[in-house]
């Protein structure tokens, strides 16, 4: 029996929900944060930037009101943020002495304890599972949220340890793949996070983190072989304001159809749960392959032992999903679900992909003269718009449902995958200051 519940949460319904003391004091806290933000860091922005900040306002309070979780997750992260700027006291040496720096606050002790907690989320989650234990996945829910405010605090003290090293080198932490990895994890954890209390099941939680954990992966390859967690000035290229805007935007999409993959794959386990026959799932196993191989590209960069073992655990998980899928499948909610929130996923991350698209045309307009010049980059990501405009459009208009709907989904993840790295890798171009 599938013990999993479709009651939809609170969310539902928010439009008869009245605006309480709770919403009104988070809106004051947003704006008095906003203004000591400006008041105290207005010297290092420029109007365009003021505005941006100004503008994010009443979205994260509009947020807030939407889903209010997201309420002491943003004040604490915020907290803890300002508190490690303080014992910072100007000097980037501190981290070195201050105990809580050290081990905690500073950006990379932050970010390697996000690397540890989506981990042992991921082992959560998959015990929860395996063993059909609600305590398993409860605490892999915990974990993630928490690796989610380590995340975000790496973020925003990594904004001010940029500054500290030079006012010219200070920039807004998303500008290189260590990051944007950061963000893509944060991001990806973030939106499961939201569905798994609107929908009430947190069996999704093995599946999303299985993405999570693959970026959780390539940042700590990218540490150890590449230094990539060190702060470089930014290159010309990216000294713009548009980058504040264009590169969160594109990465709600990529987070989100990251996201539709993997309740696409657990659709397809859900779905095929009953079936006798393992040649069936043949064409999942390999796609599953498929996108564990992926990584593998990076053989060329060093390391070549770290990915031909993250291959075969990898590959061999997938395996070990599909032989147990009658275990899992009960544990997983029902296919309407399932098929629901790949669908809000897929949306959702259209809508931001489709401004992010606009944003970096009007960026290249204005740093290169012309909005598209059918760079690698630009003629990619449009094979991604258009790989989801279709699915969106077939969903609507002919009622796209079920494998096939779940197996493009995981297709639409490999096309992603390549436009995200593949093409800075492999492909030159106006956007090679992204390649490894």
């Amino acid at each position: 029996m599938n013990t999993a519940t479709t009651t939809l949460g609170p969310e539902d319904h928010l439009i008869t929900r009245r605006w309480g003391l709770a919403d009104l004091g988070f809106g004051l806290l947003a704006l008095l944060g906003a203004g000591y933000a400006t008041q105290r860091y207005a010297a290092h922005m420029d109007i365009y930037e003021l505005v941006i900040l100004w503008c994010c306002v009443p979205s994260v309070v509009l947020l807030g009101y939407l889903w209010t979780a997201l309420r002491p997750f943003m004040l604490g992260c915020a907290a803890a943020a300002l508190m490690a700027v303080q014992m910072y006291a100007g000097s980037a040496a501190t981290a070195e002495t201050h105990l809580l720096l050290k081990y905690f606050l500073s950006s990379q002790s932050a970010i390697l304890w996000m690397c540890a907690l989506f981990a042992l989320a991921t082992i959560s989650y998959w015990t929860g599972l395996f063993a059909q234990g609600k305590t398993a996945l409860w605490m892999g829910s915990l974990l993630t949220w928490s690796a989610c405010v380590m995340g975000s605090i790496g973020l925003l003290v990594r904004w001010y340890e940029s500054y500290l090293i030079s006012p010219d080198v200070g920039h807004i932490p998303v500008s290189n793949l260590y990051e944007v990895f950061i963000l893509f994890a944060v991001i990806t954890a973030m939106f499961y996070l939201y569905y798994e209390g609107r929908y009430k099941t947190r069996s999704l939680g093995g599946f999303v983190s299985l993405v999570i954990t693959a970026a959780v992966a390539f940042l700590l390859w990218y540490i150890a072989a590449r230094s990539g967690h060190e702060i470089q000035p930014l290159v010309p290229a990216l000294q713009s304001w548009w980058m504040k805007i264009h590169v969160p935007a594109n990465f709600v999409g990529y987070g989100t159809f990251s996201l539709a993959a993997m309740v696409g794959f657990a659709y397809l386990v859900k779905e095929n749960s009953h079936t006798r026959s393992t040649w069936k799932l043949a064409p999942l196993f390999i796609l599953g392959v498929l996108l564990c191989a992926e990584p593998l590209v990076f053989r060329r960069s060093g390391l070549p032992d770290y990915w031909a073992l993250y291959f075969g655990f990898s590959a061999a998980f997938v395996a070990a999903i599909i032989a147990m899928r009658r275990r899992i499948g009960a544990a997983l909610p029902a296919l309407e679900v399932l098929d629901d929130v790949m669908y809000r996923a897929i949306a959702v991350g259209f809508a931001f992909f489709t401004v992010a698209t606009i944003l970096g045309a009007l960026w290249a307009a204005e740093a290169w003269g012309t909005y598209w010049q059918w760079d690698p980059k630009e003629t990619w990501a449009l094979i991604v718009w258009l790989n989801y405009a279709a699915w969106l459009h077939l969903r609507m208009m002919k009622g796209l449902r079920g494998q096939v709907a779940a197996y493009w989904s995981l297709i639409g993840l490999l096309i992603t995958g390549f436009a995200f790295l593949g093409v800075n890798m492999f492909l030159s171009g106006l956007h090679s200051y992204g390649s490894l």
